[in-house]
């Protein structure tokens, strides 16, 4: 038997402005254009610009301020060659020189070949017939960017017979396949390492150079061992000389193991661009926002109107109404946007100067050593604010310093207590490590054991598996692979 029960529940939902927010927060300033631009074309009561009695409020103040020094019939000055609305809000740069029409310009591309294509071009100069041609076509459509053959060439096989109708066997394709081999990259369609290895000493100058036999040697008999670097079992094996080992090895090392690359000859270069710009002012360190984190957003002043026109006309009228329910949604959405990029740029200089202090002695020189063990609770009680607003704001966000451009996550670390019984942060530790590892003799390299007894003498209380945890981030091979001859 059904029965119906009233219950009272108390939850906490966020609104749909406070979501917005959230993700406007978080956006950085890259993307701060795009988001505005969509907000633009999606509300007609929002503008961009200042508003009309505000600039002209502004230029009078100017003409005034300039008459009273200078005099006005000395120095006539027309500001409308200064002031144009075109150039106005958020879009100006941080150098002022926004041009309107570059964002019409197109990026010239490259009109380099890519790889497939390069391979096509070198296909057509064999001598094949129509049914080889496209064989080789689909080998050359297998390789990947970086050059290699990785598809089964059975597998390879079934898609000739079903896509192409053409009936094929392993001797025919792989015949074709060492054809691919000769091409420019040397190295390109190997189906392996080793095998790219090979394909290039194979092709060098002077194949009788006893260095390439060598390294021939090596990489035929022993690549198991080269990979391991354990180049005394290679000795003995092949019965050489330290010298003999060391040569091979230096003519294998600079081999490229990538013949296609990765960009398959298309170069995409990415910008970063900082969401702070941290100055030196005679050792007083000041931070600003950037530029585009500061919009010229206003209200439209002729749906500001319409109510005016709503106030004298007759207001039983229902399709003036629904108009004013209209307009007025969009009133309030502008305005809350406006309010929402205010409050964004509040949060964001708030956020960084509470690290900017924390992180004062860092800021002042770039010395890694001088970075504070740091967590986002330390900021978002600084800052009276939640812990996952302060990630939000951290995450994908950078500051430009005279010692490069860094991500804000870049100054969030654990601390590692000493000796002393102070905390120093992790990010010391590694810089510590990295400097060890460069110093080490190659010949032999150190273990994470000795490394750590290192550190112990210098008073960092570390383990081995968070030296082994540090190698790895720091990326930072073992010894056995960090061992040269």
């Amino acid at each position: 038997m059904q029965k119906l029960n009233l219950s009272q529940t108390l939850s906490q939902k966020l609104s749909p402005q406070q979501i917005q927010f959230i993700k406007l927060l978080q956006v950085p300033t890259a993307e701060l254009d795009a988001r505005i631009e969509e907000e633009l074309e999606i509300n007609p009561a929002l503008e961009e610009g200042k508003d009309k009695e505000q600039e002209q409020s502004q230029e009078e103040e100017y003409e005034d301020s300039y008459d009273d020094d200078l005099g006005r019939d000395d120095h006539e000055l027309n500001l409308d060659d200064y002031l144009d609305d075109e150039y106005s809000g958020y879009k100006m740069q941080g150098d002022g020189n926004y041009n309107a029409d570059e964002e019409d310009r197109e990026i010239p591309i490259s009109s380099q070949a890519s790889l497939h294509e390069q391979l096509i071009s070198q296909l057509n100069f064999l001598k094949l017939d129509e049914r080889q041609k496209i064989i080789g076509q689909q080998l050359i459509g297998s390789i990947e960017n970086d050059g290699y053959i990785r598809r089964d060439l059975e597998a390879i096989i079934n898609d000739l017979a079903f896509g192409q109708n053409i009936e094929t066997d392993l001797d025919e394709l792989e015949e074709i396949l060492r054809k691919i081999q000769t091409f420019d990259p040397a190295g390109i369609a190997a189906r392996n390492l080793q095998e790219c290895l090979l394909i290039q000493l194979e092709r060098k100058e002077h194949p009788d150079d006893p260095d390439v036999q060598h390294a021939l040697l090596i990489i035929h008999d022993c690549f198991e061992e080269f990979t391991k670097k354990h180049y005394s079992k290679i000795q003995k094996r092949l019965d050489l000389s330290e010298d003999e080992i060391k040569d091979a090895v230096n003519l294998i090392t600079r081999l490229n193991p990538k013949p296609g690359g990765i960009s398959d000859g298309l170069v995409r270069t990415q910008y970063i661009i900082p969401d702070f710009i941290l100055t030196n002012n005679s050792g007083k360190l000041e931070v600003s926002l950037n530029s585009r984190n500061a919009p010229e957003l206003r209200i439209s002043r002729s749906y500001a109107e319409m109510f005016d026109a709503y106030d004298k006309s007759d207001k039983k009228d229902k399709k003036l109404k629904e108009t004013v329910t209209f307009v007025k949604q969009k009133l309030d959405s502008a305005k809350w946007f406006i309010d929402a990029i205010k409050q964004r740029q509040n949060t964001l200089l708030r956020t960084m100067e509470a690290i900017l202090k924390y992180q004062y002695e860092f800021f002042l020189d770039g010395d890694e050593t001088n970075l504070r063990p740091m967590i986002l609770k330390d900021i978002a009680e600084k800052i009276d604010m939640d812990i996952s607003t302060v990630s939000r704001v951290a995450n994908s966000k950078s500051i430009q310093t005279e010692f490069g451009v860094y991500p804000l996550k870049y100054f969030f670390s654990e601390g590692i207590s000493t000796d002393s019984g102070e905390d120093v942060s992790n990010r010391e530790v590694k810089s510590v490590l990295q400097g060890m590892v460069d110093g080490e003799d190659k010949k032999k390299p150190l273990s994470d054991d000795k490394l750590v007894k290192m550190l112990n003498k210098k008073g960092y209380n570390i383990a081995r598996r968070t030296v082994a945890k540090y190698r790895e981030q720091l990326q930072i091979p073992v010894a056995r692979l960090r061992k040269e001859l």
